[in-house]
């Protein structure tokens, strides 16, 4: 069978069919290979695992020809944010501390897992430094940028900032992230995939590199929901399969008018409107209201700062207080530096808020989904962000802005692709529910997803 011309915009999902059609796996691994290989101006491998991948290819091409394969997505290809652990490869995060750090003994399990699925690993891909990042910038690996704009080199998000831009360049059909305050989801919405950011403690965090060991989180950037769905269930050893889709009319989604619509670019602005009406339409309930919870994170961030950057700088303490910090990113310094005026009484005042104002939320949300645009503004050029600290740090905070008040309410969350602005710039919806409730927001999802992809009057069709 031939490989399709465009084999790199299809989903893992997709890929996985046409493997089971009759396609190589082998010529498939190689067919990702070569468009790593052709895009090496562009850092989005650190480490790519060639042998291995081929090595496992065969091993499918075997499989899919004796009539056994091991489900929906044996032989297709991934790729792994370098944070986790991958036998034989050093996982750096990123950083030059770790750049010549001693190869990994053993695969994190979900790596494991994928492989015991018949996923093919091509390799470790970039991240911000430490996965402590909203932007994707990186001083020692360098930045890659999203592949909308050829002028201008703009911001692949972050912190899975080569996860993102793996899929959305055609490296790869997805890969895998990790989510601590956005870091799914907003690289996700820069690069017009869809991405999912699973519950605390939902997909194993063993072998993976921490910043935040209570609020760090697991899960695939892809081309649907889908992909997110198999995904998923691969991630964490269980049988792939897909739930049926929910009736569109019995689906609510509840709309903060407070914080989370705050300062929108006039393109995201629009296409969560229209998303809203086409759902609408489509017969799911909507509801606008505010939530004076939202406004009492906002303000318990700012009186006692963030679990993330406690609990970054008791993990990074020995660098930050040593020489070695003048080899850390300065951004993710002084991210992490915020951490070290916090006090205990600060770390148990947030603590006690996010499990309080979680349950609030539960009384208000009920069995509905939060509605509301990923990320405030499109992706950003690199540039002036590199030439001005400030400017940095201030978009950075409103980039995280939506997604990071989730990961403090624990909600799980679906990023997916809801139009562009003019430019052609990617915008995204992000559904929401209440932590644990992971199965029924993605089985939400696929509905949601079958009318924000179908509408008429999207502006963007195109990945």
């Amino acid at each position: 069978m031939t490989i399709p011309f465009d084999l790199h915009k299809h989903s893992a999902a997709e890929v996985g069919r046409t493997i089971a059609g009759g396609l190589d796996p082998v010529e498939v691994a190689d067919f990702f290979l070569e468009r790593v290989a052709a895009q090496e101006d562009q850092p989005v491998f650190i480490t790519i695992t060639a042998g291995r991948a081929r090595q496992e290819a065969l091993a499918s091409r075997e499989r899919h020809a004796e009539g056994r394969p091991l489900g929906p997505l044996d032989g297709v290809p991934i790729a792994w944010k370098d944070l986790i652990d991958v036998e034989g490869s050093p996982t750096t995060a990123a950083s030059a501390l770790r750049r010549d750090i001693d190869p990994a003994t053993a695969d994190a399990p979900i790596v494991a897992n994928a492989t015991a699925a018949g996923m093919v690993t091509l390799g470790k891909v970039n991240l911000t430094e430490f996965a402590y990042s909203g932007i994707g910038l990186n001083p020692h690996f360098g930045t890659p940028s999203i592949p909308h704009d050829p002028e201008t080199p703009r911001a692949p998000g972050g912190s899975s900032s080569g996860s993102a831009t793996a899929v959305s360049r055609g490296m790869a059909p997805c890969a895998i992230g990790s989510d601590t305050g956005g870091s799914v989801r907003i690289p996700s919405a820069f690069n017009g995939l869809t991405g999912y950011k699973s519950s605390e403690g939902r997909i194993s965090k063993e072998g993976v590199v921490p910043l935040s060991v209570t609020l760090d989180t697991i899960g695939p950037l892809a081309h649907s929901v889908e992909d997110c769905i198999l995904l998923d269930a691969v991630l964490r050893g269980m049988p792939p399969a897909l739930p049926a889709p929910p009736a569109l009319s019995s689906l609510r989604l509840l709309v903060p008018e407070n914080v989370m619509l705050d300062e929108l670019d006039s393109a995201v602005a629009d296409n969560f409107i229209a998303s809203l009406e086409a759902l609408g339409r489509a017969g799911i309930q909507i509801e606008h209201r505010r939530l004076p919870l939202l406004d009492e994170v906002v303000e318990m961030t700012k009186r006692h700062g963030t679990l993330i950057a406690a609990e970054a700088y008791a993990q990074y303490r020995d660098f930050l207080e040593s020489e070695q910090v003048e080899l850390i990113d300065r951004r993710v310094v002084a991210r992490m530096m915020m951490g070290k005026s916090m006090t205990p009484d600060d770390v148990t005042s947030i603590s006690e808020g996010r499990q309080r104002l979680a349950a609030e939320l539960g009384s208000v949300l009920g069995d509905g989904f939060l509605a509301m645009p990923t990320v405030p503004h499109p992706s950003p050029a690199i540039a002036p962000l590199e030439a001005d600290d400030e400017l940095f740090h201030k978009t950075n905070l409103k980039t995280l802005r939506n997604t990071s008040i989730g990961n403090i309410l624990g909600t799980p969350g679906v990023a997916m692709p809801n139009g562009a602005n003019a430019g052609g710039l990617p915008t995204s919806l992000l559904i929401s529910a209440l932590a644990g409730d992971d199965d029924r927001l993605l089985a939400a999802a696929l509905s949601i997803e079958s009318v924000i992809h179908n509408r008429r009057d999207r502006p963007w069709a195109g990945r």
